[in-house]
């Protein structure tokens, strides 16, 4: 028993308690400590070096490269930060054994609705007006012809007091909800629609007749509600395609126009496959090398510098964007947003969903853009906001591009 009273349990007393609070103020120091680093981007990123590589250095070049991995992934409250930890004991274990699947799959079916995270930001209720859009595009002939394209992005009404009755982001009109089911769960084959006007309980079902799809099956199927992440699948993410990243580093100024042919030698080699990132980098050196000694020798000679530093964009934006060792390249993610690449818009907005009534989902460029300027350099047509242009390829295909999907041909066009 102990008594105060005596000098010896007296100091033994104080000893352990001034012991114990020690302890104690350490413990929350350290576990307040060990919740920040588990929710830290380092963390996230490089404790799985491998497995996060391409989503680490995808991050870091992304929009959203100042805002923390777990406020997307987790958000706030406790009940998800359970959750996440939970699901990355399973992460943990998966690389511990090398179980993991490369590349990861997606999407994930349980990440948290973007209601709770991205309109943390990104709230609907916000007016987003229409804004020009200027995309430059570089051929693949001797002068690495510059191709520009300026579009009025539809992205909400004309006048702002419409709010979110028209435009793009009518999608995510709060007195809207659309439902859909995808094949094989993947989102990106839609076989069914559902539109639900919420002010006045109107329904409105949309079926595709190239997809056979039974009332039982519906029934019984897994319906998505549509919200940001269905065309914004790829809003931090993203993995550029061979042309894009290109396109990009000689709208920088790191790839030179000069040089001829420069695209397409550079296309010629970035379609292969690579084994590992060692030999990807080889090859895109020897490979463009060996083009300009063999077709431009002289050139090669005379500007030996201006290839290397061509080479040497190509290898850093190859680098960011694609990852042999865990089998990641831009079409293993497709991006919803447009329909270029991948079937995007196209995915539902493509002429064949049709209602019971006879009402379709159309695939009119002009629902959502306008054309305002289009042509090669210093040769571009232009007209007003408030008009279009018809569009013009930049190569003459004829009508292919009216009757086919943009991505039908350029998800691979290089």
């Amino acid at each position: 028993m102990i008594d105060l009273n005596n000098p010896n349990h007296k100091k033994a007393f104080i000893t352990f308690t001034i012991v114990t609070l020690i302890i104690l103020l350490l413990s929350t120091y350290g576990s307040f400590e060990a919740y920040h680093l588990t929710e830290s981007v380092p963390f996230c990123g490089t404790l799985c070096h491998k497995v996060m590589e391409p989503e680490y250095t995808a991050y870091q070049n992304s929009p959203h490269a100042n805002i923390s991995c777990v406020e997307c992934h987790v958000g706030s409250g406790a009940s998800w930060y359970v959750k996440s930890k939970l699901s990355g004991l399973h992460q943990v274990y998966a690389v511990l054994a090398k179980t993991y699947k490369t590349p990861i799959p997606t999407p994930l079916h349980d990440l948290r609705p973007a209601r709770e995270t991205c309109e943390q930001c990104h709230w609907p209720q916000k007016f987003y007006s229409r804004t020009l859009m200027s995309k430059k595009y570089y051929l693949t002939d001797s002068l690495n012809t510059e191709w520009d394209i300026i579009l009025q992005m539809k992205t909400g009404p004309q006048y702002s007091n419409l709010g979110l009755n028209e435009g793009i982001h009518w999608h995510i009109n709060p007195d809207v909800n659309i439902e859909y089911i995808s094949e094989n769960d993947q989102r990106e084959v839609i076989t069914w629609i559902k539109y639900t006007n919420k002010s006045t309980g109107q329904t409105t079902f949309y079926k595709n007749p190239d997809f056979e799809i039974s009332d039982s099956i519906i029934n019984t199927s897994g319906k998505r509600s549509m919200d940001c992440i269905d065309c914004h699948n790829r809003p931090t993410h993203i993995y550029n395609s061979p042309p894009v990243y290109f396109d990009n580093a000689m709208l920088k100024n790191e790839i030179s126009g000069n040089i001829p042919f420069i695209k397409k030698a550079a296309m010629e080699v970035l379609r292969n496959n690579f084994s590992d990132k060692d030999s990807a980098m080889n090859q895109i050196r020897e490979s463009i090398s060996a083009f300009y000694k063999s077709e431009f020798p002289e050139f090669y000679d005379s500007h030996k510098d201006l290839i290397n530093q061509a080479i040497s964009a190509l290898q850093s934006e190859f680098s960011k964007n694609t990852f042999p060792a865990m089998k990641v390249t831009y079409d293993v993610y497709p991006n919803h947003i447009g329909h270029l690449e991948s079937e995007g818009c196209f995915r539902c907005h493509n002429d064949a969903f049709v209602s019971d009534d006879g009402r379709r989902i159309t695939k009119d460029c002009n629902l959502c853009h306008t054309i305002i300027g289009q042509g090669k350099k210093n040769m571009m047509q232009f007209t007003t906001v408030n008009d279009t242009l018809g569009f013009m390829h930049p190569i003459d295909i004829g009508t292919v591009w009216k009757e086919a999907k943009c991505s039908e041909c350029h998800r691979y066009l290089y």
